[in-house]
């Protein structure tokens, strides 16, 4: 794929290696950086956007970017995944499906799950139960982490009982990364509906991170709130 190996050979050029060595540290050492933070990287993609356009092959070139062991290739690929979210086809979920579950980590599934996997099931909703509610029962908790985090852009458009069994069904998890996801998308849901999601935080059992996660958006709505006293007359 020349697209992919040509924007590759663009972000060599920036390559620095001791901002590279700080953003390997801060990801645990997991994967391989540039050291090419994100405000440039967006920058570098966007020129090179205006100077070769949009690929023609998208799949191909998306899949291309992320067999690259260098993880700004892979956000690259993600920001390019976003600009053309409206070509992509319910069919597409599947290659998208192996981009959650390849080189995991929170910084490549979340911006999958709310910025392309929701605007696709928001364009066809039968992906949901062909898709999402098969994740949310999966092994992977990548999977799991994107059926509670796809619908956090949704708003007023959220399916709250969707939501809100996926939540159940996933609760008691003992894993970090979806307590922490239960939390995030009821803080996000808080916004559009505070009183619905105080009612299911109070009536249901939560780790306590999901807990409190969940009710800081709300408890910073509480403080804000003013109070009038009433003075006897």
């Amino acid at each position: 794929m020349h697209y992919a190996n040509n924007l590759r050979d663009v972000f060599l050029q920036h390559a620095d290696l001791e901002k590279a060595i700080s953003m390997e540290n801060y990801m645990r050492n997991q994967f391989r950086f540039l050291g090419i933070k994100s405000p440039e990287r967006k920058e570098i993609t966007k020129q090179f956007l205006m100077e070769h356009g949009r690929p023609d092959q998208l799949k191909e070139t998306i899949l291309k970017l992320w067999s690259f062991e260098e993880r700004e290739l892979l956000y690259a690929a993600m920001d390019i995944l976003v600009l053309e979210k409206k070509k992509l086809h319910l069919q597409d979920i599947e290659w998208i499906k192996d981009l959650i579950i390849t080189v995991s980590w929170w910084d490549t599934v979340d911006l999958i799950a709310s910025n392309v996997i929701g605007p696709l099931v928001m364009k066809h909703p039968e992906l949901k139960e062909k898709h999402l509610d098969k994740w949310a029962v999966s092994e992977n908790f990548w999977l799991q982490r994107t059926a509670i985090l796809y619908q956090l852009k949704y708003k007023q458009e959220t399916d709250e009982a969707s939501l809100y069994n996926v939540i159940r069904n996933l609760s008691s998890s003992k894993e970090f990364f979806i307590q922490k996801a239960i939390g995030w998308a009821l803080r996000e849901y808080s916004k559009t509906n505070p009183e619905s999601v105080h009612s299911f935080i109070s009536e249901n059992e939560l780790a306590p991170i999901s807990k409190r996660e969940g009710m800081k958006h709300l408890s910073k709505r509480n403080a804000q709130t003013p109070v009038y006293r009433r003075h006897n007359r």
